[in-house]
């Protein structure tokens, strides 16, 4: 491959970019076609070095019940079995009552680092004296904040040697709000650098443990039963896969990777940073010094209750939200109106991911049903056309050990299967 091919990639037309993709990465006409046929001139506005738009699988979590309101919530995900164990969680929890999500505080967390520091104490009384001042400061970057009665209303003095950290508790009503903590934050560092001290950085983080957000349910055993085991055993087994999670960094890992399936798969449909929120759930999952499932559930009399809180800073307006077409068609489906409601709703879409995965773990297996819904991709991945998956799928799930060569063998067999009928007609 030449070398420097890429050199001033970034100045080139999206068009250019593409051709050049093509000639340098051997692409084949259909590769080549699929990236222009994804190409949006929406999309060339947003990132940098831009060649095409990426497609993921958009589905709907229906029956799920939140402080008494159902929702029909759009999910973006490629994973087979996330959408299907939502809305089995959601509905199972409907049955007895649905999620109650609380009313939580909301505000963002601006850290301002100060280093070469004589005296740690005499610095945060030095700070704590001129807070006014200070949030003056930070409201001045962004008036606009401050006039719809949001923006820096407090300070937070943390001290990690060699380290002091002043945190801005910003109140960025509906929005996402990360670039206006930034602008927030880099105001206060200038002018603290301008008093004379040494501002080592100025950031959001994304540990926003000012906008937390709790749901919880209590769940009817008599919806938890199978053909195999009562409700109230299925109960008590969902409970100890809890308890492991709390003690055993192995499963919490798990454990919270699949409250996230649901929970990034809606951030992402509405347009809000999943980065943002995978990184401050995972980091709130360790606040202890332990690492620990999210989600906990524990029988208490003739229910199972079920608890999860964690850091939801998500907004409906600014930043990326809403700025395609389909994050709008996504707001227009759910009908949610407030970051407060979105936030509790997600949460709730969590806790209902976890109730089906702790669920099959406790009972049949995590494997039994996501297997049929991997079949699909699987299928799909050795060439079969839409029209064979129904029958390749249908053939890979009477079998107890399947792979891809598996799969490629069966869907050979199809077809012969196929030919040989139109012969004979």
């Amino acid at each position: 491959m030449t070398k420097n091919w890429q050199h001033g990639f970034y100045k080139r037309s999206a068009q250019e970019r593409r051709n050049l993709v093509k000639q340098m990465c051997a692409l084949s006409d259909e590769q080549f076609a699929t990236l222009e046929n994804q190409a949006t001139s929406l999309g060339d506005q947003l990132v940098e070095n831009y060649v095409t738009d990426y497609h993921l699988p958009e589905g709907l979590l229906v029956g799920l019940v939140v402080n008494g309101r159902e929702y029909t919530m759009p999910m973006v995900t490629e994973e087979p079995s996330v959408i299907a164990a939502a809305s089995n969680g959601s509905q199972r929890v409907a049955q007895s009552g649905g999620f109650h999500a609380s009313a939580e505080p909301r505000s963002l967390v601006g850290q301002v680092v100060l280093t070469n520091i004589d005296d740690y104490d005499a610095l945060a009384t030095w700070l704590s004296e001129h807070e006014e001042t200070i949030l003056t400061v930070a409201n001045d970057a962004h008036p606009s904040m401050k006039r719809r009665g949001a923006g820096a209303k407090g300070l937070r003095v943390r001290i990690e040697p060699p380290f002091l950290s002043l945190d801005l508790l910003v109140d960025v009503s509906e929005a996402m709000g990360a670039n206006s903590v930034n602008t927030m934050a880099e105001a206060v560092g200038a002018w603290l650098r301008k008093q004379g001290y040494t501002v080592l950085t100025a950031i959001l983080s994304n540990l926003a443990t000012e906008s937390l957000q709790t749901v919880t349910c209590q769940v009817d055993p008599a919806h938890l039963a199978t053909s195999d085991m009562t409700g109230p055993q299925v109960a008590r087994r969902i409970a100890l896969m809890s308890d492991l999670a709390q003690v055993d960094v192995y499963r919490a890992a798990t454990h919270n990777k699949g409250i996230m399936n649901g929970i990034d798969a809606l951030v992402l449909a509405s347009g809000n940073d999943w980065r943002a929120i995978e990184a401050g759930a995972h980091a709130y999952a360790a606040r202890d010094g332990h690492y620990r499932g999210l989600a906990t559930w524990q029988v208490d009399g003739d229910r199972l209750v079920g608890r999860l809180t964690l850091p939801m800073p998500v907004g409906v307006v600014g930043g990326s939200i809403k700025t395609t077409p389909q994050s709008n068609t996504n707001y227009q489906i759910s009908q949610i109106k407030s970051a407060q409601e979105l936030a509790g709703v997600i949460a709730a879409a969590g806790l209902a991911q976890n109730l089906a995965a702790l669920r099959a773990l406790a009972t049949s297996g995590i494997q039994a049903g996501h297997m049929k819904l991997q079949y699909r991709s699987l299928a799909l991945s050795v060439g079969a056309t839409i029209a064979e998956v129904p029958r390749l799928t249908k053939r890979l799930a009477q079998l107890s050990h399947v792979d891809r060569q598996v799969a490629s063998d069966i869907l050979a067999q199809i077809r012969k299967e196929t030919n040989d009928g139109r012969r004979e007609n």
